[in-house]
């Protein structure tokens, strides 16, 4: 294993679980072969959830949440619990860790990551110090039905068994869902448009171009680049239109009314809605915008934590999109990264951005949410072709 800095929101997401002092920091720095998370014999060492990027091998990147211990008490204590149960909806996998034989808050945490549909491996740590492993075990196995592997993350004694026990657990569907999906094969031709805003890092892309310029890449598609400005010059410039046009969506009726016909269009955004959410419950809650009234409330929740600089998209250009259409008293409210109200019953529609600082479970746990209370939630892509008139006319992966 070793230190990746690859962009974590496309990787396996593997959450440590256990009570406060049962070795989950020691058993990362087992897993990574680094001192890369803090120990002390002090219980409650861990806060807020740490997250590290490493690599294993026969899985590839990864990412490792190191969480406060589920047993925190008080009222900060119930805060980093909670933080705690944040990273749980971000977990693909997740590893409880035992360290002794009173195993209750162990069994209600396995069995809501089932509850969850969440792969579990259950550990029971510090067998060079403990003596009633067997009686952990048989606890474990009468509750949940699961083999616990018995390892020292001290020594290192049984790490390799956890590696197994994770790829053999691997989600079915993780990693095979493409961004471009079926849109796009070998050797067809793709134009991104992408303007570049001041939001953007400088000097480099923002991560959706990124992500979606190396999959077609590796799908050994020929790929042109260019800003909105010269979107028509790339057009000229090629012998024949275009298999697809990828655009940032907020160009998108510019870039439509300019596409050669045959050429199929979508945006990154719409992309990012497939790839990490529900695309189909997007685009039947995005004809919910024709019935709000300046009575409504819109929420709209971007993953960056940013801060909002002049025309950010979420903040201003659609809202001002939005209140043309509906009126200028409709109420819209913005957050950002974690921050997602439980309690959803006041508002009439949720517009996700493209999520692409999220991993898919993330979005999708999210998603479940807002079904749940039966809010209608589309995302920023979606919503920018439906309010230019385009969605029935753009491609979906």
């Amino acid at each position: 294993m070793s230190l990746n800095s690859t962009p974590r929101a496309n990787q396996l997401h593997i959450g440590i679980f256990g009570k406060r002092n049962s070795g989950k920091s020691t058993l990362i720095n087992a897993l990574t072969g680094h001192n890369t998370a803090l120990v002390s014999s002090v219980a409650g060492t861990t806060t807020d959830p740490v997250y590290k990027t490493i690599e294993i091998y026969g899985i590839g990147p990864c990412v490792l949440i190191d969480t406060a211990g589920f047993d925190d008490s008080g009222y900060l204590g119930q805060m980093r619990v909670d933080k705690t149960r944040t990273a749980m909806e971000k977990t693909d996998i997740a590893l409880i860790v035992c360290a002794d034989e009173n195993t209750v808050q162990e069994v209600e945490w396995i069995n809501e990551f089932k509850a969850r549909k969440t792969p579990v491996v259950v550990i029971i740590n510090k067998v060079d110090v403990i003596v009633n492993t067997d009686k952990i075990r048989n606890l474990i196995f009468e509750a949940c039905k699961e083999e616990p592997i018995k390892i020292s993350a001290i020594s290192r004694l049984g790490i390799q068994k956890i590696t197994e026990e994770i790829i053999r657990k691997l989600p079915e569907d993780y990693d095979r869902k493409d961004i471009t999906g079926e849109l796009v094969k070998e050797n067809d031709t793709v134009l991104l448009v992408m303007p570049q805003d001041i939001q953007a890092p400088k000097g480099r892309l923002i991560l959706p171009q990124v992500q979606t310029l190396r999959e077609l890449l590796d799908k050994k598609c020929i790929v042109l680049s260019s800003t909105a400005d010269k979107y028509e010059e790339a057009l000229q410039s090629l012998t024949k239109p275009p298999k697809l046009i990828i655009t940032d969506s907020q160009v998108f009726q510019m870039v439509y009314e300019k596409k050669p016909a045959e050429s199929l269009l979508t945006s990154f955004s719409v992309l990012f809605a497939a790839h990490k959410g529900d695309i189909d419950y997007f685009v039947q809650s995005a004809a919910v915008i024709d019935s709000l009234t300046e009575d409504s409330r819109v929420l709209i929740a971007e993953a960056c934590t940013h801060v909002p600089l002049k025309e950010d998209i979420g903040r201003e250009k659609l809202p001002r999109m939005l209140r043309k259409k509906v009126g200028e008293g409709l109420t819209i409210v913005n957050v950002s990264g974690n921050d997602f109200p439980s309690d959803l019953s006041g508002y009439d529609l949720v517009i996700q951005c493209g999520a692409c600082m999220f991993n898919r479970k993330y979005v999708i746990n999210r998603v479940d949410q807002v079904k749940k209370q039966q809010v209608p939630m589309t995302n920023y892509g979606v919503t920018l072709a439906y309010l230019t008139g385009i969605l029935d006319k753009i491609a979906l992966p």
